[in-house]
């Protein structure tokens, strides 16, 4: 029997981590952490080759990400709808929970990144029917929830007493560290706690759940926002605490669909591997860190943007202008971040049965698929109804000048940032979280200040604001990082199909033959 968070009993042994029969292959580390593959018995004949399912069994990406698409754009819908009850209240408004951005991408990163850890792995339990490997994940995750709450209620503190020192207008500020407070604050309880029933409904690939735990919170969330604003009449804090309250639906629909699919597993009675991971922290965390550290770095860019914007002669203007055209593009994209969500699952499978040419097909389709969203839906929708959305949502003619013009580059954002979105769960799927954090290094640290700012001169130097200039800039600098991007997934995919060719049999102690660019 193995301990939790030691080796095997007896010292030394040609027993693999999970199970009891592996090659020397799984026990080698990858540049993430460890690299489990599925272990297939050896045949009667001597070939260990593993036995790739039928065609039939494999979801196509489009599939798997249908559900989970309807369940983004349900979640984009709370930040979304709070932005629309906003503009209500007016400009100031609009533009606090525009400033709320950066904090709630640092609370995704961290949501993102310890469900990416522990999806992988709980998937990867249940395929080697690792009954008690799964407890183990599952009581390892609580603990990092226990963790993070905390941390998180602080920052929504902290919030309040930071805001009068961030030098905006003083009804900007003062509305900011309210809803602050109590967005960021009031969801560490519960956005943190549905990680765990998030994971296990999507181990189990039951993406309808992920999404009808989205539709009931956003239900929830637009009565409340109704009823706070205006039969209440609390303003922001209304807002907020909609929102917050509204979650609650979601993660008591997701904790009541894990527990029956965990009840449901447990009574078929397939958990036939009694192994443990000796170091299950580090088996979640080598793909939870550069996955929340990526989505950290895009919070950063978040911040530099109001920072930038805060320095113009109209900040409340531009920061509202930024916050809608934000709301909207993420809204629009939801459906590429869903099909991202997706490729984890999809890829890691296929991994584990070496078949990247399916990888590669899969990939190609859902980056075709992405780009004919973005041109012959996103693009229509924005040129048709960019101009009434601003003017619905602002309320000074310069903000809604400044949002009509900005949203007609959502479609080329859109599309800018496809490859960069569906590559970094590819390279994790596979095992491989550092292209993801390295790549988001490179968009967020080393593109977006220089192209973001050299946008914003030179639109002065023309004469047009410098939103509009700061915007291109980004477009440029995220469609420079897709391309990177692409060709670094392009390069890993062929040397792994060459290494998967007859004859090209790699010893278990050989690298990954998937070279940086």
């Amino acid at each position: 029997m193995v301990a939790d968070g030691g080796p095997p009993h007896g010292g030394a042994s040609p027993i693999g981590r999970y199970a009891p029969v592996v090659s020397r292959a799984v026990q080698r580390r990858s540049q993430s952490g460890y690299n489990p593959r599925p272990v297939s018995e050896p045949s009667d004949s001597g070939s260990a080759a593993p036995t790739a399912p039928a065609p039939r069994d494999r979801p196509s990406i489009l599939r798997m990400s249908a559900p989970i698409v309807v369940s983004f754009w349900m979640r984009s819908l709370f930040t979304f709808v709070d932005t629309a009850y906003a503009a209500t209240l007016g400009d100031a408004a609009v533009a606090a929970v525009g400033l709320t951005i950066p904090f709630e991408f640092l609370m995704i990163a961290c949501w993102v990144g310890v469900s990416t850890g522990l999806t992988s792995h709980l998937s990867q339990a249940m395929g080697a029917r690792q009954g008690a490997r799964i407890e183990q994940l599952l009581r390892s995750a609580r603990t990092v929830v226990w963790i993070l709450v905390p941390i998180f209620a602080a920052i929504g503190v902290g919030s309040w007493f930071w805001a009068p020192h961030m030098g905006l207008p003083a009804d900007v500020a003062r509305m900011f560290g309210l809803y602050a407070v109590v967005l960021i604050g009031g969801s560490a309880f519960t956005s943190f706690w549905s990680i765990i029933p998030d994971s296990i409904v999507k181990a189990h690939h039951d993406t309808r759940a992920t999404m009808w735990a989205g539709i009931w919170s956003n239900l929830i969330n637009v009565v409340l926002n109704t009823l706070f604003t205006f039969v209440f009449h609390w303003g922001v804090f209304g807002i907020a605490f909609s929102t917050v309250v509204g979650r609650f639906g979601g993660l008591a629909y997701a904790l009541a669909k894990a527990a029956k699919h965990e009840s449901a597993r447990k009574a078929q009675g397939r958990d036939t591997d009694p192994g443990l991971d000796p170091q299950p922290y580090r088996s979640i965390l080598a793909l939870a860190l550069p996955a929340a550290l990526t989505y950290a770095l895009m919070a950063l860019e978040a911040s530099v943007v109001n920072r930038l914007l805060a320095t113009q002669s109209d900040a409340t203007s531009s920061i509202a202008a930024y916050g809608i055209y934000y709301r909207v593009w993420q809204f629009a994209f939801m459906p590429i971040i869903a099909a991202s969500v997706a490729v984890l699952p999809f890829v890691a499978r296929l991994s584990g049965e070496r078949d990247f040419v399916a990888v590669r097909r899969g990939l190609r389709q859902a980056m075709l698929v992405g780009a004919a969203y973005c041109v012959f839906f996103v693009t229509p929708a924005v040129m048709f109804g960019g101009g009434a959305l601003a003017r619905a949502l602002a309320e000074s003619e310069i903000t809604a000048h400044l949002t009509r013009v900005a949203l007609w580059l959502v479609p080329l954002a859109a599309l800018a940032a496809v490859p960069f979105q569906l590559c970094r769960p590819a390279f994790e799927g596979m095992q491989r979280g550092r292209p993801g954090l390295v790549m988001a290094i490179v968009r967020y640290v080393g593109l977006t200040v220089p192209f973001g700012f050299g946008g914003m001169l030179l639109a002065q130097r023309f004469g047009a604001p410098p939103l509009f200039g700061l915007l291109a800039g980004l477009i440029v600098a995220s469609a420079l990082a897709s391309a990177i991007f692409l060709a670094w997934m392009r390069r890993a995919l062929h040397a792994k199909e060459a290494g998967e060719a007859p004859g090209a049999i790699r010893p278990s102690s050989a690298p990954d033959p998937s070279p940086a660019p």
